[in-house]
């Protein structure tokens, strides 16, 4: 269709951390590390992964260590290079060569929504993706690319869905859709309502918007004209249910979504963080044996604790 190439990704992280407090009184939740990475680093390896090299970061205050991250650490840099230490010295330049990471600040929390919205003069009149840093999707399975290819074959925008227990759909944003076999493959479909946390008994599925999007940059004026949501907050899901309306799809209309059914970890909450981190570590090379001792014999102890309890 000659669509423009999708090239700029942008991460939302202005997020205030709440749910792990203490830990996020002066640290940023995205620089919770994951094993011995940061997310936010994940998320930033899976947009260039991809070829998505020009990225935006959306931060707010308290959020100086995300760029310090992503800089070069020059000091550092040459005390491990006169250690020798070409090991650790390739793993701290890798933030830095990863990608042309950029920032702006959303000033205050007024949603997902206006954090995109603070994007327009970056991204201008091109179609871009979003990744939220809350949500790290396994390298090992492929959704990003998909997303963007079918953008450019498609027009329009594109948004991840994963199958959820009905009891927590009222977490998400929540999709209705149809088939859409333009794109010969079932897990693509076309998105024809969405409902931004809906109540368990309203919800029009199980499907649930998860932090992976390919926009239009229709979208901005769209949200310029979004009145304040659920929360009180400016939803980018009642943007994309507008735009989802309208027709053909280079109009910047369209939404199309591709069911996700791999590997996904939601490090916003507590227990899924903690599960995140065990399970990729337990993968490592370096780290899984040992690991995996350990666990199996913390699990029986705990068993049997708990069988003469």
């Amino acid at each position: 269709m000659g669509q423009h190439p999708v090239t700029k990704a942008v991460i939302p992280a202005a997020g205030l951390g709440t749910r792990f407090l203490p830990a996020t009184k002066a640290t940023p939740k995205e620089m919770l590390p994951v094993v011995d990475t940061p997310a936010i680093q994940l998320v930033v390896e899976e947009a260039a992964s991809i070829g998505l090299t020009d990225v935006l970061l959306v931060t707010g205050r308290n959020k100086r260590a995300l760029e310090d991250h992503f800089d070069q650490a020059a000091e550092l840099e040459t005390i491990l290079a006169a250690k020798g230490d070409a090991e650790k010295l390739a793993l701290v330049r890798r933030s830095t060569d990863l990608a042309d990471v950029h920032y702006v600040r959303q000033g205050e929390p007024r949603g997902l929504g206006h954090a995109v919205l603070c994007a327009r003069r970056h991204v201008g009149d091109e179609p871009f993706a979003v990744l939220l840093g809350d949500d790290l999707i396994d390298a090992r399975d492929e959704l990003l690319s998909r997303m963007v290819a079918l953008r450019e074959s498609f027009g329009g925008s594109v948004v991840a869905l994963t199958e959820v227990p009905r009891s927590q759909i009222h977490r998400y944003g929540c999709a209705a859709f149809e088939a859409f076999p333009d794109a010969g493959h079932p897990d693509v479909v076309r998105v024809t309502d969405l409902v931004e946390k809906p109540a368990t008994d309203q919800a029009p599925s199980t499907y649930a918007v998860i932090g992976r999007y390919v926009l239009d940059p229709a979208v901005f004026d769209v949200l310029e004209g979004t009145a304040p949501g659920r929360g009180g907050e400016i939803q980018l899901t009642d943007a994309l249910r507008e735009l989802g309306s309208r027709v053909p799809a280079s109009s910047g209309g369209g939404v199309l979504g591709v069911v996700f059914r791999g590997r996904r970890y939601d490090t916003g909450d507590r227990l899924s963080y903690l599960q995140a981190v065990i399970r990729l570590a337990s993968e490592r090379e370096d780290l899984g044996p040992d690991l995996n001792d350990w666990l199996r014999s913390f699990v029986a102890e705990r068993l049997g604790t708990g069988s003469r309890s």
